[in-house]
């Protein structure tokens, strides 16, 4: 008798160790992939309780949440070939997440560095079609609706979604700056 339920704890005990490795949840703010053997088996999971088979199948989990990214202060040239130092931050998600795992390999430094590229040749597209004035300007709230459309569209192939552009801060150069306060004197 002693055989038989010391037999039955380990059946039991097996099983529920079974259902515990076989199941994973995703969160409300996460986004999941399963992966068999390294390529992507299945990336539409919705927040709850789902099943994978151990050790054949993995889950890479991400964050699914709004990223900010800053950016380092570039320098840019205007139309009018004046140089001007321009401070930016980016906003984005991941919008496709086996898109974003096979662009990146799921690591959120890559995605920001190839990001990072991509918005600053976008900044440098807009600046290079403006002088300091529009720049400074009336035009700001344009040329940011240009770059979250134009940046969005460039990075959805990275399985993002770029929610904002802003431009923090522009500047000029220190010598251009020292220049201006010499003549206003």
């Amino acid at each position: 008798m002693a055989v038989r339920g010391n037999g039955l704890i380990v059946i039991v005990a097996a099983a529920l160790i079974g259902i515990y490795v076989s199941a994973f949840t995703v969160r409300q703010s996460e986004l999941a992939l399963k992966l068999r053997f390294g390529r992507i088996v299945d990336s539409d999971y919705t927040p709850g309780l789902h099943w994978r088979i151990p050790v054949i199948n993995e889950i890479k989990k991400f964050d699914g949440r709004i990223h900010t990214m800053e950016t380092n202060s570039e320098r840019f040239i205007t139309i009018e070939k004046k140089d001007v130092i321009v401070d930016a931050y980016v906003k984005w998600r991941i919008a496709d997440v086996a898109q974003y795992f096979r662009a990146t390999g799921g690591n959120q430094d890559r995605a920001d560095q190839l990001l990072k590229e991509r918005i600053t040749t976008s900044l440098r597209d807009e600046f290079g079609k403006r002088t300091i004035q529009d720049v400074i300007s009336g035009e700001r709230a344009e040329i940011m609706a240009l770059l979250t459309r134009g940046a969005s569209d460039q990075a959805a192939d990275l399985g993002v979604k770029i929610v904002d552009v802003r431009v923090k801060q522009i500047d000029l150069p220190p010598e251009v700056s020292e220049s201006v306060y010499e003549r206003m004197r």
